[in-house]
């Protein structure tokens, strides 16, 4: 997941840097910076939520016993992969050291843009949210 997250941002700085590319209808690629947080909220608290995110994942990772159930590896494994995408971005990009700006892309013109980080994220925690609905309380 980070490889293909990387791998897009990479596409999308080179092929989008002129300008938006429309795809259909009011959809578009459309190449942003995201220094805020999720949704563009909480910018002065950056650094604090991704060093969260990374005690979080990290815990997720060396604790979790979803490794039992294929379909929560799975969700998890979204999750953890998108949220290491854009924590990459945060080390590794301008200004850096979990001030640097997230590259989005995605544009559908009535949500705020994102990338398939965000969107591996988005997808394993609904996953996560519908597993925990159908696990019936012992």
């Amino acid at each position: 997941m980070v490889v293909a997250d990387q791998l897009t941002k990479a596409w999308a700085l080179r092929a989008l840097d002129d300008g938006p590319i429309r795809l259909v209808g009011r959809v578009r690629l459309a190449l942003t910076y995201n220094t805020a947080a999720a949704f563009g909220l909480g910018g002065a608290f950056v650094p604090f939520l991704a060093v969260t995110a990374l005690v979080v994942v990290v815990l997720l990772v060396t604790r979790s016993e979803a490794t039992r159930r294929p379909l929560l590896a799975a969700a998890g494994g979204l999750v953890v992969g998108g949220a290491f995408g854009n924590l990459a971005d945060r080390l590794f990009r301008s200004p850096g050291l979990l001030r640097g700006a997230v590259v989005d892309f995605v544009d559908l013109r009535w949500w705020p843009v994102f990338n398939l980080a965000d969107t591996a994220i988005t997808v394993g925690c609904v996953i996560l949210v519908w597993a925990g609905w159908r696990t019936k309380e012992p």
